[in-house]
């Protein structure tokens, strides 16, 4: 028995190496291995006089500068996910897909009004998480622990496509993805490179992405370039591209209507607007976009990155193009439109340029994967684990638990691809986007006003997440009868929008009736233990110290 269970993984292990090309296979383990060695030497590098806290694990000593910031940040929100789905769904369905360039021109003057309050007053206080701040500004517990499971909620499937943006890697180089395999050999290279992500950020925190950001946008930016110059030529340039994706487009899909459009048409205007106004108000509501936000040494650093990271938008325009030119290239997806570009690196460069051009994409899949979960520890740690379980833990308790935290979290999201179908995945994603713009009143609101009840926010914060989930559970498609998608009917206009969008809408509603009656019966509220000079305070500001300095520096760690 143990000679033909031997035998058979042998040949599944055979089968499983027929067809990959070994020079792309040796560029991109070069490039993995170069990235896990820099995530574990990140433990070393700045690292603080007294380093077992949360502050500097989760938030690399809340030190760093403009460009370091800036590369977090984009090696945050520039997912693997975002390099492989964006150019997909312009693959599959035209101009829809390109809402994700106009939302992210949207976000930056949006976060330009509120990042810099945000940590101004986080860093007087301490704050970690959003929560903390909700918890300090409402003398709410219960809204704080609200904002929390929702913000470790959303990550959960956010982190989970970035494994399946590795796993859509690997199966275009033919590495563990065959048809000819399954089970264990099917899985190892993916297992393989979660345990190395799980394991450099256990050991070295936020530090360890990012140092490694530089090579991923690098990288990036170095794969884009080349493509769109380098493609176009060798598919006939820019016009028969549009001429080829037109007439591809045009033509009727299933259900008998057409496949996608071009350019966006009158019936898809709603839709469009919502979603990427919805998407643009949600996105740094995830806990690692603020938990990058954070980790920046003043409140200037936060301005100046709102204005110079819209060359990301730049960036992600062009590689929007990318899926025009796989339908060009007639790429072969195998019935999974995130193979797309993949593919069509595979088909298109030269075996060492496909090879980079994988690491780029497995690169911008572990970055964010592991500020995703450094942040969904961080929000266990202080808003589950110290405000509920545990009040009294010492900094170097909230540390301990919060490496353990950000393994299993890691742990979850592995065991979310390894068994879920990836449209299923893929619409989870979409279910989070609307789930987390549910704490955007809490959040940003409390920034600006302390007028809103507690309670109010929380009814609101509910109904808002009741709505929003019944809804998308009323969407089916193609593939599924259930959460296939992030639009429906909007009630009362009758045109399709985003859902995320209407939710919101009616959370503030609530949270604005309901808080004009409690203040009418005078139900009591809580204690806001912040002042108005805490959203401008800066870094040399009374009560404003840099946190946990370089022990190169030479001054005392602390706040």
């Amino acid at each position: 028995m143990t000679f033909t269970s031997t035998g058979l993984a042998t040949a599944q292990l055979a089968a499983a190496t027929k067809g990959i090309n070994g020079v792309t296979l040796a560029v991109f383990v070069f490039f993995f291995l170069a990235v896990t060695v820099m995530g574990f030497l990140a433990a070393r590098w700045r690292r603080a006089d007294q380093s077992e806290n949360l502050d500097e694990w989760g938030l690399g000593g809340r030190s760093f500068g403009t460009w370091i910031t800036w590369f977090l940040l984009g090696g945050d929100l520039y997912t693997a996910y975002t390099f492989v789905a964006v150019p997909a769904a312009i693959y599959a369905a035209g101009a829809s897909g390109f809402f994700a360039v106009p939302y992210t021109i949207l976000v930056y003057p949006l976060i330009f009004t509120f990042l810099p309050r945000l940590w101004s007053v986080s860093h007087k206080h301490g704050y970690v998480t959003t929560s903390d701040f909700v918890r300090g500004r409402f003398g709410s517990k219960g809204l704080s622990l609200a904002v929390a499971l929702t913000g470790i909620l959303a990550t959960m499937p956010y982190i989970a496509l970035q494994l399946v943006g590795i796993q859509a890697v690997l199966d275009v180089m033919g590495v563990g993805g065959g048809e000819h395999t399954n089970g264990f050999v099917k899985d190892l290279p993916l297992l393989i490179a979660f345990a190395v992500l799980a394991a450099y950020t256990y050991s070295s925190g936020l530090r360890a992405p990012a140092l490694i950001a530089f090579v991923k946008d690098g990288l990036i930016y170095l794969v884009i370039g080349v493509a769109i110059v380098y493609i176009p030529i060798k598919l006939g340039g820019f016009d028969a591209i549009f001429n080829s994706a037109h007439q591809a487009l045009a033509q009727t899909g299933p259900t008998g209507k057409p496949r996608g459009e071009l350019t966006s048409g009158p019936n898809a205007q709603w839709a469009y607007a919502t979603l990427a106004l919805g998407s643009a108000l949600a996105l740094f509501m995830y806990p690692h976009s603020i938990t990058a936000t954070l980790s920046s040494r003043s409140r200037n650093v936060i301005r100046r990155n709102t204005t110079i990271l819209p060359l990301y938008s730049l960036m992600l325009g062009l590689l929007a193009l990318l899926g025009f030119m796989a339908v060009k290239a007639g790429t072969d997806i195998k019935g999974n439109p995130q193979l797309a570009i993949p593919q069509l690196f595979a088909d298109m460069f030269p075996s060492w340029f496909a090879g980079v051009a994988f690491a780029a994409i497995g690169i911008g899949a572990l970055v964010p994967a592991a500020i995703m979960s450094i942040a969904a520890a961080n929000l266990f740690t202080r808003n589950v684990y110290k405000d509920f379980l545990r009040p009294g833990a010492t900094p170097e308790q909230e540390h301990r638990v919060a490496k353990l935290v950000s393994l299993l979290v890691k742990v979850g999201a592995l065991a979310f691809v390894l068994t879920m179908d990836k449209t299923v995945a893929i619409n989870f994603q979409l279910l989070g986007g609307i789930w987390i713009l549910q704490t955007m009143p809490a959040l940003v609101g409390g920034l600006f006003t302390r007028w809103f009840h507690r309670w109010a926010l929380l009814a609101g914060w509910a109904v808002g997440m009741v709505y929003g989930t019944l809804a998308a559970y009323g969407v089916a498609s193609p593939t599924q009868k259930h959460f296939g998608g992030s639009s429906a009917e909007i009630p009362g206009i009758g045109e399709i929008g985003y859902i995320g969008l209407t939710a919101f809408v009616l959370n503030v509603v609530v949270a604005v009736v309901l808080t004009f009656a409690l203040k009418a019966v005078k139900a009591p509220d809580g204690v806001d233990e912040t002042r108005p000079a805490d959203y401008t305070a800066d870094l040399g500001d009374e009560g404003v110290t840099a946190d946990l300095p370089p022990a190169t520096a030479g001054a005392p760690a602390g706040h």
